[in-house]
């Protein structure tokens, strides 16, 4: 009976020990996951920046000019609410308002499309550089994978840190 036990020991110590090797060997394989915030390299990144204040010298001039417009508007409106309803140049001055009006929304329709033009533009540079970023960071470390959004992500393996400084300290 105690070469019974005995051999039966044998086995179990020669099965954990296989069973600690595999554990051991899949842990070196673990797969490397992390996670990437697109939206906050896209508002703190130095590119993403750039591109912001890049577009707000680009198209400040026509957000004054569509403001003083509308300054135009509301007191050629002011204008008009206190004339009397008799006055004879009422009639020129809706005519004025309605015009100027037609004018003012085709002119801040245009602006808009051409804003968002330039900023999906600019916005897809960043995005591009942020990615080039992103795969040199995942060669550095040996990651298998990044995902760029999550439901939840482990602040272990968010690198959105690591990829705004990457950005910060490349050039172009």
């Amino acid at each position: 009976m105690s070469k019974r036990i005995i051999h039966s020991g044998r086995q179990l110590l020669m099965a954990l020990t296989l069973a600690a090797g595999a554990a051991a060997a899949h842990a070196q394989d673990a797969t490397r996951i992390a996670v990437v915030n697109s939206d906050r390299i896209l508002r703190e990144s130095a590119p993403a920046k750039v591109a912001q204040s890049k577009l707000e010298q680009e198209f400040s001039k026509r957000d004054k000019e569509l403001q003083d417009m509308g300054q135009r508007l509301r007191a050629l409106s002011d204008r008009l609410d206190k004339m009397p309803p008799q006055s004879p140049d009422r009639a020129k001055t809706q005519r004025e308002l309605s015009q100027l009006d037609s004018d003012f929304q085709r002119r801040q329709r245009e602006f808009q499309a051409d804003l968002n033009q330039r900023r999906n533009e600019e916005l897809a540079a960043v995005l591009e550089r942020a990615n080039r970023a992103i795969k040199s960071i995942a060669e550095q470390n040996k990651y298998d994978l990044i995902l760029q959004e999550a439901v939840y992500v482990n602040p272990r393996v968010d690198i959105t840190d690591q990829v705004i400084k990457a950005l910060a300290g490349s050039s172009n």
